[in-house]
């Protein structure tokens, strides 16, 4: 798919999202979504990313699977550069931060989203790298 595509599909999530209080159709439909705000690590743009997270025991989680890529998506490397972010959740908006789990933490968090998610499964048997965990934590 080409990025134009998919920043137009991207922002007729987003804008499907913010019509509904938080919930898209399509691929989408049923899941819970997220709208992650970041800034471009070297465009200093600011950019959403509408993403499938694990809500865990008022905890939220996403993946930076990019469907099992060897890359990972440049969300994930603009939240590494600025961790502080803007999330959109249902009908709340909210400051967070971006913490990278790591290690046994990283492993029991993803193994929850496979179980929910199935296909998180199949993402990370499609790529050699480690796919990242991030927590966004609530400022």
């Amino acid at each position: 798919m080409e990025k134009a595509d998919f920043d137009a599909m991207n922002q007729a999530v987003i804008e499907e999202f913010r019509t509904t209080g938080g919930k898209a159709g399509g691929v989408f439909t049923g899941k819970p979504l997220v709208l992650v705000h970041h800034i471009g690590a070297k465009s200093g743009t600011e950019r959403i990313a509408p993403l499938v997270p694990l809500l865990d025991d008022g905890r939220v989680y996403i993946f930076a699977s990019k469907g099992g890529a060897d890359t990972d998506p440049d969300w994930y490397r603009n939240l590494v550069a600025h961790p502080q972010i803007t999330v959109e959740l249902g009908t709340e908006t909210y400051q967070a931060s971006a913490r990278v789990l790591e290690g046994a933490e990283r492993d029991e968090i993803y193994a929850k989203q496979v179980e929910v998610e199935p296909q998180f499964g199949d993402y990370q048997r499609k790529t050699s790298r480690v796919i990242p965990v991030v927590e966004l934590v609530r400022a």
